[in-house]
């Protein structure tokens, strides 16, 4: 049975998990992702009872129960960089023993699922609406630095893409992951758009924004934009999605997916700063549907 010693797995002194701060009695085995540190207390504030909260850093985490169902809503802050902190925390707290500090023998999987702000890519997808990440493309090469990355992404969409864009090889290889198709149905339904998001590893240059510095590729969203591998287009670019999805594969099999509002469309040179209301209505419905 695998062993974690106490420089890879580090446990406070409290019991709980390093950057977290979680034990594993505070985490339920469905758990909603949120950038914005402030947008917990947003979501918990529609749960019928709170049993747990705590904050460390950008990782603000409230435990409660929303009509009978367990859910611990969690912020990322920005970032796959924090994203491989939180899925990995996440993992060891559902299937590691704290106490023997030794895999559990039986897997457990989590539902997760990510809500968060987008930026179309294609002039038809309005203000507002909602948008499922069906697949995730990471710019980011986070899941690239673990064994079997090849097994959990669509090699041939990659290579297509990579072809496309004429990838830069000074980047990081673009991989390409699907959300989990069970809770994409249970929570999308017919009210939600379904589409292929890139996962920006920045939000200007990496995004194709141009402030004082160039960019290397100005044509590149161009590129992304026109892509097309069957019926598949790249809709929108956030910046976790792929992360959330690849990292799950890799751990054994939790269930992730993320669905963002569009406050943005890059395309047609549009935003709406004014979305609090859209993302209450998402929280609401991904709470009612988990």
């Amino acid at each position: 049975m695998k062993y974690f010693p106490p420089s890879e797995l580090i446990i406070n002194a409290d019991g709980s998990i390093f950057h977290l701060h979680l034990k594993p009695k505070h985490l339920a085995d469905n758990v909603i992702l949120v950038g914005d540190p402030g947008r917990v207390a947003l979501v918990a504030s529609y749960f019928d009872s709170q049993e747990f909260s705590i904050s460390n850093r950008e990782f603000n985490a409230i435990t409660g129960s929303y009509k009978g169902k367990r859910i611990t809503v969690l912020s990322t802050g920005i970032g796959t960089d924090n994203i491989d902190i939180v899925m990995n925390e996440l993992d060891a707290l559902a299937n590691i023993d704290f106490q023997t500090r030794t895999e559990k023998p039986e897997f457990k999987a989590l539902n997760i699922i990510r809500i968060g702000t987008t930026g179309a890519l294609q002039a038809d997808i309005p203000l507002g609406s909602f948008l499922i990440s069906e697949k995730s493309i990471g710019f980011d090469g986070m899941i690239n630095f673990y064994a079997g990355r090849d097994a959990v992404c669509d090699l041939a969409f990659e290579k297509a893409l990579v072809q496309h864009l004429d990838w830069n090889p000074q980047l990081a290889a673009p991989y390409v992951v699907d959300a989990d198709a069970a809770l994409v149905e249970q929570i999308g339904q017919d009210d939600m758009m379904r589409g292929v998001t890139i996962s920006a590893n920045g939000f200007y240059g990496p995004q194709g924004r141009e402030l004082r510095v160039g960019l290397a590729d100005p044509a590149l969203n161009s590129k992304i934009e026109s892509f097309r591998y069957g019926d598949y287009k790249i809709t929108n670019y956030e910046m976790e999605g792929s992360a959330i999805a690849g990292l799950a594969k890799l751990m054994g099999g939790h269930r992730a997916m993320t669905v963002c509002c569009v406050i943005a469309n890059r395309r047609i040179s549009t935003a709406n700063t004014d979305y609090a209301p859209y993302i209450e209505r998402l929280i609401q419905k991904v709470l009612d549907r988990i």
